[in-house]
C-alpha cells in the first residue's frame, strides 16, 4: 500500500499563535517540535497499517529558508520518505499509483469563526477560494488535487471546524482526528501532545484498514476555480496565464474543461 501524507501546521495541537508557526520567529522551534511529533505519529499509524511506500509533503509556508521546510530533519520517523522545500500542491508524482491520502496538521478557511488561525492560501492576500461554485479551504484543494489521479484522502487532523469543513465536502466516511477545539482565531482547547499523537496514529490506522471508505473528490467539468483576493493588487499576481480572468478588481477565475488545467492555469507556481 503506498501512501502520501500532506502536512501543514496551524492545525496541530498546542498551536495557537503565528509565531508558532512563522520561520524565524520566537516561539517557531516550539511549532516544530510540535509538528515532527503530529508527523511521526501519522507515519507510524500508516505503517502499522500495512503502508509499504509513505511520502510525506511539507506544505506549511512558514516563510524565508523555512517555507515548506518545517520538519525537524533528525526526528523524523523511520521508514518513509519526507518532501521538503516544494512549492505548495505542485508536486504531485508521490500521487501517482498511490493508494490514499491522509491530511495532517490542517486548519479551516478563512472567516471560519472557530477555526484556529484559519485561512486559505494566504493569511491576509485571498479572502475566499471556490471550485466551480463550492467555497474550499485548503484540504478541499489538496482533496481535489489527489482526485486529479482518483486519490482518496481518507483522514484529517486539526481543530474541530477543519473537520467538520473535510466532513461536508468529502461525506461522513473520512475519519477524523480533532486534536483542538478552536475558542476563536487565536484560542483553543487543546489535547496535550502525546495525547494527539496517539489519537493521530490510532486513526491513521484505522482510516487505512478500508481504502474504500472516501471516493476520490473530483469536481464537475468543465470546472472553474476563483479567488477573491484582498487588494486589486494581489488579484495580479494570478493573471499571467491568458486563461485566467478577472472579473471586477479584486476576482480572478480560471476556466477549463478539467479540474486539473484550471488549476495548473491559476497555481503555476
Amino acid at each position: 500500500m503506498k501512501v502520501t501524507i500532506w502536512v501543514d501546521m496551524e492545525g496541530v495541537a498546542g498551536i495557537c499563535v503565528w509565531p508558532q508557526v512563522m520561520g524565524g520567529a520566537e516561539r517557531y522551534e516550539e511549532g516544530r517540535r510540535l509538528l515532527t511529533g503530529e508527523v511521526n505519529a501519522a507515519v507510524r499509524g500508516a505503517k502499522a497499517a500495512g503502508a509499504t511506500e509513505i511520502v510525506v509533503l511539507d506544505c506549511h509556508g512558514a516563510g524565508g529558508a523555512y517555507t515548506f521546510n518545517s520538519f525537524l530533519p533528525d526526528r523524523l520517523e523511520r521508514g518513509a520518505e519526507y518532501v521538503s522545500g516544494h512549492a505548495w500542491l505542485r508536486y504531485t508524482e508521490p500521487l501517482e499509483d498511490c493508494d490514499a491520502a491522509l491530511m495532517v496538521g490542517f486548519h479551516a478557511m478563512a472567516g471560519t469563526p472557530d477555526g484556529v488561525l484559519s485561512h486559505t492560501i494566504s493569511t491576509e492576500a485571498l479572502y475566499n477560494a471556490y471550485i466551480n461554485d463550492t467555497l474550499v479551504g485548503e484540504a478541499g484543494l489538496c482533496a481535489a488535487v489527489c482526485g486529479i489521479r482518483d486519490v482518496p484522502c481518507l483522514l484529517v487532523t486539526g481543530d474541530t471546524a477543519t473537520c467538520r469543513e473535510a466532513r461536508e465536502l468529502l461525506g461522513e466516511g473520512i475519519v477524523e482526528a480533532p486534536v483542538k477545539v478552536g475558542l476563536g482565531r487565536y484560542a483553543a482547547r487543546h489535547m496535550a501532545h502525546a495525547d494527539a499523537c496517539d489519537l493521530i496514529e490510532a486513526k491513521a490506522k484505522e482510516a487505512l484498514s478500508d481504502l474504500s471508505r472516501v471516493k476520490p473528490y473530483k469536481p464537475d467539468e468543465p470546472a472553474a476555480v476563483r479567488f477573491e483576493l484582498a487588494t486589486a493588487e494581489d488579484a495580479k499576481r494570478y493573471t499571467a496565464h491568458p486563461a485566467v480572468q478577472r472579473e471586477g478588481d479584486r476576482v480572478v477565475i480560471s476556466r477549463a474543461g478539467t479540474f486539473k488545467e484550471a488549476w495548473d492555469q491559476i497555481w503555476n507556481r
